[in-house]
């Protein structure tokens, strides 16, 4: 391990998520395997979104978009686990750590965000079906999607601003298989409690706490909503329109916890590396197959393409 004392490092070194060369061939098959189908599923929902008029709902738009982001985050993520086995090495120069610190925070948190607009979605939807078509029309859901993206780059850019100004590391080797803002502040030697607390308020609470709020009071009135229909039938069709979404909510949520409430050690980060594995490569697979398992327009849409 290479030793970095209050110098400014040139590259890092990402550690990866095994140290075993026979193991390393096992992890790269099956990621690769993984990744293609993650891709091949959310490129598939997106161009069925874009091309067939039945999904051309504010519903759908939105799942195009978070087919995007599924696509986009999981390439960033996993794509040097590719680079790292073919050069035979995890080197990765210091601008490119940080810019991919960049954009994997900020498709993380624009598919968060996303995940609660189309809570907002399904609870107009069900609670004001009446005025569904106007509350929820082509300006307001181009809008939501706008604040989606934008939000994502502006709040993890502090994060990213804060650590590349960092000058003292322990060393250049990160505990991960990408550059991570976590591993990355855990090798530092600056004082990082400015960075800890930014973590805590905007992370924790602004983009973790206040979207968990939201979606859990919007299905709180959904499912107020659906237990005041009569027909036992009506409760089906409500709660099937807003299942494929509550699926997504909980994987997503449950594995979150898992990852990130944990004080930051070094077992922490050997654990957090498997969670992180599932979030950017088993994740992006679930997403398209629950919304299309579940879902009969876009099985319907499907069968449509294919014909």
């Amino acid at each position: 391990m290479e030793k970095l004392n209050h110098t400014m490092v040139t590259h890092f070194v990402i550690k990866g998520i095994s140290d075993y060369p026979g193991v390393q061939i096992i992890i790269f098959i099956v990621v690769l395997f993984l990744y293609l189908i993650a891709l091949g599923g959310n490129m598939t929902i997106f161009l069925l979104t874009c091309l067939d008029r039945h999904l051309h709902t504010p519903m759908y738009f939105f799942l195009g978009n978070l087919s995007i982001f599924d696509m986009i985050f999981a390439t960033i993520t996993l794509h040097f686990i590719f680079v790292s086995f073919i050069k035979g090495n995890g080197a990765i120069p210091y601008v490119t750590c940080f810019t991919q610190s960049f954009f994997i925070g900020s498709f993380s948190s624009n598919e968060i965000v996303l995940l609660s607009v189309m809570s907002f979605d399904r609870y107009v939807a069900i609670c004001n079906p009446l005025r569904y078509t106007m509350i929820m029309n082509p300006k307001v859901c181009l809008s939501l999607v706008i604040f989606c993206w934008v939000i994502g780059f502006l709040e993890i850019m502090p994060f990213v601003i804060l650590l590349s100004g960092f000058s003292c590391y322990r060393s250049n080797v990160i505990n991960h298989f990408f550059c991570d803002i976590v591993p990355i502040m855990k090798l530092s030697c600056s004082d990082t409690r400015v960075l800890e607390t930014l973590f805590f308020y905007e992370g924790m609470i602004l983009l973790s706490l206040i979207p968990f709020l939201l979606n859990f009071i919007f299905y709180l009135l959904i499912i107020v909503t659906i237990l005041k229909i009569s027909s036992n039938s009506g409760k089906r069709k409500a709660f099937y329109t807003c299942s494929s979404h509550l699926t997504v909510l909980l994987l997503l949520y449950t594995t979150f916890i898992l990852q990130y409430q944990r004080p930051i050690t070094e077992d922490s980060l050997d654990y957090n590396k498997f969670f992180a594995l599932f979030n950017t490569a088993a994740l992006p697979i679930l997403n398209p197959f629950i919304y299309s398992i579940k879902n009969k327009d876009v099985k319907l849409a499907f069968r449509r393409r294919l014909r």
